[in-house]
This record gives C-alpha cells, sequence and structure tokens, in this order.
C-alpha cells in the first residue's frame, strides 16, 4: 500500500479493513528524520485524507523509537542548502496542516522515544496510547534551532502555558506517566500492549458513523487550526533563521567530530 500512497521507504502504509497503519521505517537509525521521510510526511496526509475506503490512522515507528529526532547529517545539509531548507519549511507546514485538516481519527501508538519531529507529530495525533519506557522531548532550543512544527505550536492547548513554556524552553524529556499526567498523552500502556491498544481504539473509531465522527473532528480542531495558523508563519520563518545559528553549527560540529573517533 506504500506504492498505492506513493511513499519512500522511509515511510510504510498497510492496510488493516478500514484502518492505513503508518509506520516510520528507519530502525537502524531510530526512525530519525531524514529528507526522503520528511518529505513524505508532508505528502501523506492529504492522501491518506483523499482515501475513501480509510476510517481512521494508525502512527507507530519501526523498531525501538516511535522517532528519535532529526538525522543531524540532514540537519548538516539545511544549514549550508537554502533551496533544500525552503522545501523542508514548505514540508514542515503541509505536515502541520494535513494532520489538523485531516478528516480521518489519528491513533499515536508511541512505542519508544518521540523526540523533535516525533514529539511534534504525537502531538498532533488524535488520540495517544504511548508505552510506559517511551518518553517525549523536544530539544530544539537546546540544540540552536526553533521548532516551527514542534511544542511550542501545539503544546498550548494541550497542557497549562507554563509546563509548554518549560518543556519547550528546557529540552527536558518528558516520561510516559508525566506526559499522561499533564495531557500530551491519553494512555500509557505496557511496552508490549502499545500497538495492540491504538488498533482497538482505531477500530472503535472506524466502526462510529462515519459523517458524525468526522465532523466532530473537524470541530474539535478547528480550536488547534485557529492556534496553529495564527503561529505558523512566524514559526517557520524563526527556524529558517535558527538554521544559520553559532549554536546549532556548534551542536553539528561536535556530532561531526564524536561520529569520527567512534570511526
Amino acid at each position: 500500500m506504500s506504492d498505492a500512497y506513493g511513499m519512500p521507504p522511509e515511510i510504510e502504509v498497510t492496510a488493516d479493513g478500514p484502518i492505513r497503519i503508518v509506520t516510520l521505517n528507519r530502525p537502524e537509525s531510530l526512525n530519525a528524520t531524514n529528507h526522503a521521510l520528511h518529505e513524505g510526511l508532508g505528502a501523506l496526509f492529504p492522501r491518506l485524507d483523499a482515501d475513501e475506503d480509510a476510517r481512521a490512522v494508525v502512527l507507530t515507528g519501526a523498531g525501538r523509537a516511535f522517532s528519535a529526532g532529526g538525522d543531524f547529517s540532514y540537519l548538516d545539509e539545511l544549514t549550508k542548502d537554502g533551496d533544500l531548507r525552503r522545501r523542508t519549511l514548505a514540508d514542515a507546514r503541509r505536515i502541520v496542516t494535513g494532520m489538523v485538516q485531516c478528516r480521518l481519527p489519528i491513533v499515536a501508538a508511541v512505542n519508544g522515544p518521540a523526540v523533535g519531529l516525533g514529539c511534534s507529530l504525537v502531538a498532533l495525533s488524535d488520540i495517544v496510547f504511548i508505552a510506559e519506557s517511551a518518553h517525549l522531548a523536544d530539544p530544539h532550543v537546546m540544540v540552536g534551532l526553533v521548532a516551527a512544527d514542534g511544542g511550542p505550536v501545539t503544546w498550548p492547548l494541550l497542557t497549562s502555558l507554563q509546563l509548554a513554556k518549560e518543556y519547550a524552553l528546557t529540552g527536558d524529556r518528558i516520561s510516559a506517566r508525566r506526559a499522561a499526567e499533564i495531557g500530551l498523552a491519553n494512555h500509557v500502556c505496557a511496552d508490549e500492549e502499545v500497538m495492540s491498544s491504538a488498533m482497538a481504539c482505531a477500530r472503535r473509531l472506524a466502526a462510529m458513523p462515519r459523517r458524525t465522527m468526522e465532523d466532530t473532528k473537524r470541530v474539535l480542531n478547528l480550536h488547534l487550526e485557529r492556534a496553529v495558523l495564527a503561529t505558523l508563519d512566524f514559526a517557520i520563518a524563526a527556524e529558517d533563521r535558527s538554521f544559520l545559528s553559532p549554536e546549532l553549527r556548534a551542536t553539528l560540529d561536535e556530532q561531526t567530530a564524536r561520529r569520527s573517533k567512534a570511526g
């Protein structure tokens, strides 16, 4: 089914009846975001929306992680290639607006760490099941970046503004239990049960009356869409500037030096 959606190998789409299971598929890199994965996500949600046989989506990661953030090699490319950066930021906009406007309920099965973009995908999902051992984190500020599609855009509607500020500004990890306590996840599950729990929820949603389900999601997400559209232009412009920050350059140079020593 990935071919039918025009997805790269980094994104696997399979069908379970009316449910579409979307798996971030770079397990050897903990599903860290590269260009193909990011661009694919930008195209994915309108295509899911157009699938007349689909009634719900389950979003998860292959292997040990949901998504461990941005691939440092990709981030390095973005600091040096302005055209790639512009395309990437346009894709970031499409990911956010595509998820917010998607008619299908999106259930996240957070099977491991959800960092950076992974954390953003969780925040943009409709119902979140998170494994006990998993955590959320948005470390953009720590590495010298602004998160155009991240916690600062969505968290203030999900938790208190003060908690959103704390976790967005510090980049601190949020444990599964803490995420549920403060409204960033719905249910904490045993690691081996997170996918089955998410699938059970998706099947229940898929069995609901279609029009009322989709219209009710739209009513709820209008609140989120208005907040997103009010902040997204500034956030994207700020992230574009931050790719040229000396702090990000220092972080990337440090990662390069570590890889050289390890090799």
